[in-house]
């Protein structure tokens, strides 16, 4: 009997030719291990592809749901944004593949796992850190790391002499992903980081050159963090995000074009659409912003980056991130409330921020005195912050006046 090896399959370019791939260097038994976390496909396309071109067996598992409320959702409560731009649509999809990936292994008595992910990017370090944490005993075999394939050309070329059809072509070059989160565009004139994106890179958001003259509001409700309505609509998580892509998609909302630092170290660039997204997480920054005590508000921002760092680099399946979530869990159980927002063309404004825990007090913050507040007390408080100031003059003067002499 072969080994069976479960590969993580999507159907592009790179999964498409490791199947033949594997079968010609190790005579494995091949399972296609299909996640579908939003992308859009044509599954039962991809499912005869994999089958036309040498699995044996294909597993789809549909992880929609479990995608956003258990890896988005979280990161979206923690503030993650590595390097201030990108909001982590790849990196939160590659555990929750990996995982199941690991699952279909157990279950089907594979002792191998495949992906299809480059010896230059982040996605290797994310399935492969995933994979020991989830079960180490298991191989692992990545073809990027093995085969003689130098480019997306060579993978073309391969795929033309297996008789592989892909919808990537030396026209169409760009490496894209994309689930319900976003959709990332690497590649072609990318490349070069001097290069602005052609227009047709981008595809889930109009140009704001076509998006509508007219103002659109939208409002959004969280309870403990995590969003739950879309304009007074209760929707469950894929319906909310779904809904709130296409809003900011017609409003040309989340285009970010970003060289970024991976893990590997190397600098790359790619650009990303996250419309629905970029509405979340300037909505639940917003919330934030009435329900959260100073000082919590404050360290949590070190959380978010830490957090966004973790996500980025693979990190998922550890203690560190466990922890982190116990407190971001903490600081969300009052982040109930309402965001509204305008959007128009390309931008997003804030209109209004309701909460029943809001923290903010028309009394102490408003100009007109009132009893709330004794202006007197700023006196004291002022001396005494002051006081390592005055010291350290003090000194600063005894000293001037000895070299004076």
């Amino acid at each position: 009997m072969p080994e069976k090896v479960v590969l993580a399959y999507s159907g592009g370019l790179d999964t498409s030719i490791i199947i033949p791939w594997l079968k010609e260097n190790y005579s494995y038994d091949v399972i296609a291990m299909v996640g579908d976390v939003g992308q859009g496909d044509d599954l039962e396309a991809v499912i005869d592809k994999a089958y036309k071109t040498g699995a044996s067996k294909v597993v789809v598992k549909d992880l929609r749901e479990e995608f956003l409320t258990e890896y988005v959702f979280p990161s979206l409560q923690a503030g993650a944004v590595y390097e201030h731009k990108y909001l982590l649509g790849t990196s939160m999809a590659r555990p929750v593949l990996a995982k199941h990936q690991v699952e279909v292994a157990l279950a089907e008595g594979a002792s191998v796992l495949a992906h299809g992910c480059t010896g230059k990017g982040n996605d290797q370090v994310r399935f492969e850190l995933a994979y020991q944490a989830l079960a180490p005993e298991l191989k692992v075999i990545a073809p990027w790391r093995e085969w003689t394939l130098k480019s997306r050309e060579d993978c073309l070329d391969y795929a033309q002499q297996h008789g592989i059809p892909v919808e990537a072509s030396r026209q169409k070059i760009h490496s894209r992903d994309r689930n319900l989160w976003h959709i990332s565009h690497e590649g072609g004139e990318l490349e070069d980081a001097a290069n602005a994106p052609f227009e047709t890179t981008w595809q889930l958001t109009r140009s704001p050159k076509e998006a509508p003259d007219r103002e659109e509001r939208v409002e959004i409700g969280f309870e403990k963090g995590v969003p739950v309505s879309v304009n007074g609509m209760k929707l469950d998580a894929v319906s909310l995000v779904e809904l709130l892509n296409e809003i900011g998609g017609r409003n040309a909302i989340g285009r970010v074009d970003i060289v970024e630092n991976r893990f590997v170290g190397i600098k790359s660039r790619g650009c990303y659409e996250t419309p629905g997204g970029t509405l979340l997480v300037t909505a639940h920054r917003e919330i934030e912003s009435l329900c959260l005590e100073r000082e919590v508000a404050h360290f949590k921002q070190h959380i978010g980056l830490k957090y966004a760092e973790i996500v980025y680099f693979g990190f998922w399946f550890t203690p560190l991130r466990e922890a982190l979530d116990a407190f971001v869990h903490k600081t969300q159980e009052h982040v109930t409330g309402m965001v509204a927002l305008s959007l128009y063309k390309g931008n997003v404004s804030v209109v209004s921020r309701h909460s029943e825990h809001s923290l903010y007090r028309t009394d102490l913050s408003s100009f007109t005195m009132g009893e709330s507040y004794d202006q007197k007390d700023a006196a004291g408080f002022i001396r005494i912050l002051g006081l390592p100031s005055r010291s350290a003059a003090r000194v600063g003067a005894e000293a001037t006046k000895e070299v004076a002499k």
